[in-house]
């Protein structure tokens, strides 16, 4: 059986993925095959004949066989907390232990809650009750749910085994942790992703703005060799509007195919693509030489405020990271915390209007029930209190 053509949600960047910092809080069973292979990174792999005290060895989860009404759950923390377009239950190599049926669902929640403390929690559904087929990837749009989402939940009916959750869709940043200072503009985990890219024939150039350092030459962004005059390049959306003080851009473990030079230019809010209908690009890091296998540093001269950057690198080739570190303008700050406000389950919302401030619960219920916000206007005192 062929596997389907991938669906359009699947562009978007995967919140659960480990190496964003999704993790796998708990399961009620993971008997045969252990619950954190959920959310490696890697593709499924699968040994013949390797098995263990308990059976063949899966690269997945995998419970017992369920003799008792019931069925099987676990709880995922997302890296990325955002709003899901959808998902993708993969079922890889699991071919007579599959679940015939999974649901998840999802959650939106303050701090960092222990596994026992969600259970009473107002799940919502993301994924109804739905049929599987084993050994391939089952994937499932999200509709209508424009909700902020911290953790999720799968469930499998009755029992089984799967090998990889994928959760995909828009990050969605608490602006409480974006406070004023130095901010990675660009990063993943702070509202930031890539708009436009000329080639990533090798990786994708997501792995240029995800957390922490690259640990070898596939964990970053590379190109084809190009056989003409032209040029490279990544376009990045900014976490918001705001001044770009200091780029770092690391070619570490490119060695004999780092660019020989890049550049930078940055560009208010608007579409992506040379000139666009906000205007032309204006430089921020000129033209400049880079060495293979370096971390460069370079301080950026300018108080332009900008909402996308462009990299351009010469010819062509790798780079493992580029960050952007500035701060955030008073409108790009407004507009993240409008939009987090928005996207808040309800009871998330309240929670954080009346934590640890003077609004009563009658007023956090009224500012509730006004959203969406217009974002034509100043945000209320009272929320911009809350998220400061």
């Amino acid at each position: 059986m062929s596997e389907p053509t991938a669906p359009e949600f699947t562009q978007l960047v995967d919140l659960a993925a480990r190496r964003l910092g999704g993790g796998v809080l708990a399961a009620n069973d993971e008997l045969f095959a252990e619950r954190e292979n959920l959310v490696k990174d890697d593709e499924p792999a699968y040994s013949t004949y390797t098995f263990g005290p308990k059976g063949q060895i899966y690269d997945g989860w995998e419970t017992r066989r369920r003799r008792e009404p019931g069925y099987d759950w676990a709880v995922v923390r997302l890296g990325v907390p955002g709003v899901v377009r959808g998902v993708i239950v993969d079922t890889a190599f699991f071919k007579g232990n599959y679940p015939p049926e999974v649901s998840v669902e999802g959650v939106g929640v303050e701090g960092y809650p222990a596994p026992a403390e969600l259970e009473g929690l107002p799940w919502f559904p993301l994924v109804p009750r739905s049929p599987v087929d084993g050994d391939r990837r089952n994937p499932f749009v999200v509709v209508d749910v424009e909700r902020r989402v911290t953790h999720v939940r799968v469930c499998m009916y009755p029992d089984g085994g799967i090998a990889r959750l994928r959760v995909h869709g828009e990050p969605v940043p608490d602006p409480r942790l974006l406070s004023a200072g130095a901010v990675d503009l660009a990063a993943l985990e702070n509202g930031g992703d890539v708009t436009a890219c000329s080639n990533m024939f090798y990786s994708s150039p997501r792995n240029l703005i995800s957390p922490g350092q690259a640990r070898l030459m596939g964990e970053g962004w590379e190109t084809a060799r190009r056989r003409d005059d032209s040029n490279d390049f990544v376009e990045f959306g900014l976490a918001g509007p705001g001044v770009v003080r200091l780029a770092e851009l690391d070619t570490s473990y490119f060695v004999g195919n780092a660019p020989g030079w890049a550049s930078l230019r940055g560009r208010a809010a608007g579409g992506s693509g040379s000139d666009s209908e906000d205007g032309a690009w204006v430089e921020l890091l000129p033209k400049i030489r880079l060495q293979p296998d370096t971390r460069h540093r370079f301080r950026l001269r300018t108080d332009e405020q900008v909402a996308h950057v462009r990299l351009d690198v010469y010819p062509d080739g790798g780079m493992a990271r580029v960050r952007l570190w500035g701060e955030l303008a008073a409108a790009g700050r407004d507009a993240l915390a409008a939009r987090f406000f928005d996207l808040l389950p309800a009871e998330h919302a309240r929670a954080i209007l009346t934590d640890g401030s003077d609004l009563g619960a009658e007023q956090a219920a009224e500012l509730v029930a006004a959203r969406p916000l217009d974002r034509g206007q100043d945000l209320p005192a009272a929320l911009r209190a809350a998220l400061a």
